[in-house]
């Protein structure tokens, strides 16, 4: 997979997580509650119901006496004890009651996904107005009606990159290599264009999903060797940027003596994130590391004084 593509590897991927997950069957929907059940077996399902062994379902329902009842009544959690009930004895204090609190707090969610909004690169792509087609073949490759270097860049690269939050094909394997090649092919017309590429980022990053944050971590680390300045014209909108980073930061995965697969295959997040950041940094200017600084006061310069 040395000499593939970005987004050819990224479809190799998706197909072998599928494999493991054996999620062969039918697709998920938004809509539905539930995920959809697996195969019974990892080559499919039964002939018949004859095969499958029935489970036994153990209740865990229980009821309560009457008089363990009312002893359970009196001291469940978040109830006020009332003036003179408490174990304490009677009191003068003037607060009405006491209030017990029982267990943690809940979780804040900063890292759950967020909701996906539909890009525009799916609503020109569907509409036939971009300039790409799928070649079908032993590996899909990506077919560019106009020479790259040909192309509006004021027009085209910010359709590109509002496409990298996609997450269903053929929409995210264009959008992604689509990014590659503008970025490999633009030489000095990337930069007057970072000012529209700000919004695109800043919504992929905001849906908090690993999947797409590496997609746009990888996409970041190209867009500022693209071109001279471009690391430097992007430190302005760090406050739009860096502050999904700094959330991310610290999430590394600890296996121990075990192989970390992510890290061979750069699926990483914290370890992409401080990448992304020192390049920033050396390719930024003198006014890059005070400003990542700010935004993320736990990054450590990589600049020796």
């Amino acid at each position: 997979m040395a000499s593939a593509s970005p987004a050819q590897y990224l479809a190799t991927e998706d197909h072998l997580r599928k494999m493991l997950s054996k999620t062969g069957g039918p697709s998920f929907n938004k809509d539905q509650k539930f995920m959809p059940k697996n195969n019974h077996s990892p080559f499919g399902d039964f002939p018949s119901k004859d095969f499958i062994i029935p489970t036994k379902k153990i209740s865990t329902e229980f009821k309560l006496s009457s008089a363990h009842e009312t002893s359970y009544a009196a001291s469940a959690p978040n109830k006020f004890v009332k003036k003179g009930n408490g174990s304490g004895g009677k009191t003068s204090s003037l607060k009405k009651g006491i209030e017990i609190i029982v267990g943690t707090p809940p979780k804040a969610g900063a890292f759950n996904r967020r909701s996906i909004p539909s890009s525009e690169f799916r609503r020109f792509y569907d509409r036939g107005d971009m300039p790409i087609a799928v070649s079908h073949g032993g590996t899909n490759k990506i077919v560019w009606k106009v020479a790259v270097d040909q192309l509006d860049y004021h027009h085209y690269l910010p359709i590109f990159f509002d496409g990298l939050r996609e997450k269903s094909d053929p929409y995210r394997f264009l959008a992604i290599q689509g990014v590659f090649d503008m970025l490999e092919h633009g030489g000095n017309k990337v930069l007057p264009v970072i000012p529209q590429l700000i919004i695109p980022i800043k919504t992929a990053l905001n849906t908090r999903d690993p999947d797409i944050i590496c997609v746009i971590l990888k996409i970041l680390q190209k867009l500022v060797t693209s071109a001279d300045m471009i690391g430097e014209a992007l430190v302005p909108y760090y406050r739009q940027i860096l502050p999904v980073f700094n959330i991310f930061k610290q999430k590394n995965a600890n296996y121990g003596d075990k192989i970390d697969y992510a890290q061979r295959k750069r699926q990483n997040i914290g370890e992409l994130i401080q990448e992304t950041l020192e390049l920033l940094e050396t390719t930024g200017g003198e006014d890059a590391f005070i400003n990542i600084k700010y935004m993320i006061p736990t990054y450590e310069s990589c600049v020796l004084n």
